[in-house]
């Protein structure tokens, strides 16, 4: 018996001996801090982060105004000739006077202005309001043949608008704004000259 209990402690020192040497990080390797977890969605939370904005902007202006005026004046005067001044002159002939006149007036004008642009710009986290809410802004520039074309976006997102595929549509960013600028080989033909644009000041229509 006492043999069978030195035999169980000496195993037991042993064990001891051979596991105060292991460690757990040997077997399984520490999640680093930019890793996510895997049970947690992939957006936007920290500054740094990139997110993208669908942009889907569309504007339509339908402007009508019509006017009709008409004005109609009649003025009638009629004089028997008598002055009141019987002994100097006595009578003098009467006349009848009428008058008329008519003024109209019709005006109308209809403008119309429809416009959309559509796009997908990436946007990166530059700053996080007390609130949570998140500042982001974004450039893209593309260079086709010699055009470039430039698009600016920044605005305000809440983090709860953004969708599990780490977007958020441009109608749900707040004090959005969209710049495009064009440039390269085309940009000239775009804008008018300056004889064009004297003509303009002087005789714009």
């Amino acid at each position: 018996m006492n043999r069978k209990m030195i035999r169980i402690a000496t195993a037991t020192v042993l064990l001891l001996w051979l596991s105060s040497g292991l460690q757990a990080g040997s077997i399984w390797a520490r999640r680093g801090v930019a890793v996510p977890a895997p049970y947690t969605d992939d957006v936007a939370r920290r500054i740094g982060d990139v997110l993208t904005i669908k942009i889907t902007e569309g504007s339509k202006v339908d402007n009508k105004a019509k006017r009709d005026l008409q004005k109609q004046t009649s003025l009638s005067s009629e004089f028997d000739g008598q002055l009141g001044m019987g002994h100097v002159v006595p009578h003098v002939p009467g006349f009848t006077m009428d008058a008329q006149s008519d003024n109209a007036l019709k005006s109308k004008a209809d403008f119309k202005d429809e416009r959309s642009f559509t796009d997908q710009v990436s946007v990166v986290v530059v700053d996080i309001l007390p609130n949570g809410n998140l500042v982001v802004t974004g450039t893209r520039d593309r260079d086709i043949a010699g055009d470039i074309q430039t698009i600016e976006v920044s605005g305000i997102v809440r983090p709860s608008d953004i969708a599990y595929d780490n977007t958020v549509k441009s109608q749900q960013v707040a004090n959005f704004r969209i710049v495009t600028k064009n440039s390269g080989v085309s940009a000239p033909y775009m804008k008018p000259g300056v004889l064009g644009k004297i003509i303009n000041v002087i005789w714009p229509w």
